[in-house]
């Protein structure tokens, strides 16, 4: 019987095989890129306690306060009661409920199409479909500012990824009249999750149309805010009906988590046979869906959270503007504060949380190199007061780095 070495290894080779991460972290924290996660106590509402401080709190995609709305949390007790905590299988197997199909049908309602299918994050959605849809003898058209989701599935796909210029609809279409293919996907968000912006849906729609091209829309940050009735940037835009897949979540305006692609029956129809991240996942857990269901009918009928909405984003862009910050143009409540340099972002949302508020500096990857920023978001259940605590702490903030030495 061989026995067991107890030499020590090879001088070329390393003891610690991770060793290498203590200069990979090293150089985060040289670039001003190291995060830290804090523990947040309790439901994302206006007011929070974060590491043990009250804070308000100004970095939420819980556009609509439905989070912790109690007839959302009321719904995900009794689905916690009747289905309990985890689906436990995929939705192929036995994770589907009655609660996944009501939502799927609200959904596709909601959204003016065929059908629905829900993933058990918005992540896997836009992964799963891009996947799905496309391979290696197609193009995939992604907008320079997508959601890292849309980038990833891209790449995940094997499909040549050609990248067109945030917005620019001549750049898209000179590329489009360049790489023919067997097939090819335009997939765009709707709302640039960092910057606020909108997409030119008309125009893109326009393009699909033309050139033969699929189009993917995310609508993320889109659903439940913009719309009527809160049915998002295409509705909004007047393209509803024209774009063939619409990619949503349920984990911001809606409260709750989850994703979902909907468009006509035999997209979904595909996409329950292919998508990977449908197919091989766990279903989304109950509650989830009893929160997430519960949560559409809520934003679809009430429209003063909307109003709300652009009513204190109107506002406050007023004031900061006034107070001397540069904000990138937006019309959601997303309202990205643009600070250039990661270590003045840093002071400046540090100087934000010794007044009581809440929102981190986003920095590289995350948004392009000396574009790092305070992407400020709000909440339709903002009193007057928080709104008025904000512009306080963002004016004293401002003062006391003029008087700070760089």
């Amino acid at each position: 019987m061989q026995e067991l070495s107890t030499t020590s290894p090879p001088a070329h080779q390393s003891a610690d095989p991770l060793a290498w991460l203590d200069a990979e972290l090293a150089a985060l924290t040289a670039r001003e890129q190291r995060r830290t996660l804090y523990p947040l106590d309790g439901p994302p509402g206006p007011e929070v306690t974060i590491a043990g401080c009250p804070y308000l709190l100004l970095a939420s995609n819980n556009y609509l306060g439905l989070a912790d709305d109690p007839r959302v949390v009321d719904a995900a007790t009794d689905a916690l009661r009747h289905y309990g905590a985890s689906s436990a299988a995929s939705r192929l197997v036995s994770g589907t409920t009655r609660l996944h199909a009501e939502l799927e049908e609200a959904l596709a309602a909601w959204k003016g199409a065929e059908a629905c299918v829900v993933f058990s994050s918005g992540y896997l959605a836009n992964v799963g479909t891009i996947a799905a849809l496309v391979g290696p003898d197609d193009v995939v058209f992604s907008d320079q500012l997508n959601h890292a989701s849309i980038i990833d599935g891209a790449r995940l796909s094997r499909a040549r990824v050609v990248v067109y210029r945030h917005g620019d609809v001549e750049h898209l279409a000179a590329l489009l009249a360049a790489h023919p293919a067997r097939r090819r996907l335009i997939v765009t968000d709707s709302v640039f999750s960092m910057d606020g912006d909108l997409a030119p849906l008309p125009a893109l729609c326009e393009l699909a149309e033309r050139h033969g091209a699929m189009l993917m829309v995310d609508e993320a940050h889109a659903t439940g805010v913009l719309g009527p009735a809160g049915s998002g940037a295409v509705a909004h835009l007047g393209v509803q009906g024209r774009v063939p897949i619409l990619m949503g979540t349920l984990s911001k305006a809606l409260g709750a988590v989850g994703g979902f692609v909907a468009g006509s029956a035999r997209l979904v129809e595909y996409l329950r046979h292919r998508a990977r991240g449908f197919v091989f996942d766990t279903a989304l857990a109950p509650p989830a869906a009893g929160a997430a269901l519960a949560a559409v009918g809520i934003a679809q009928r009430e429209e003063w959270r909307r109003a709300r909405l652009r009513a204190l984003a109107g506002r406050l862009r007023a004031a900061l503007t006034a107070q001397g910050y540069q904000l990138l143009p937006s019309e959601t409540p997303i309202l990205p504060v643009l600070v250039g340099a990661n270590r003045s972002a840093l002071r400046l949302a540090a100087a934000l949380r010794e007044r009581g508020v809440w929102v981190p500096a986003i920095r590289p990857p995350t948004v392009p190199e000396g574009t790092a920023r305070l992407r400020v978001t709000l909440m339709a259940t903002y009193q007057d007061t928080h709104l008025e605590q904000a512009i306080a702490a963002f004016a004293a903030a401002r003062a006391a780095l003029a008087e700070e030495p760089t």
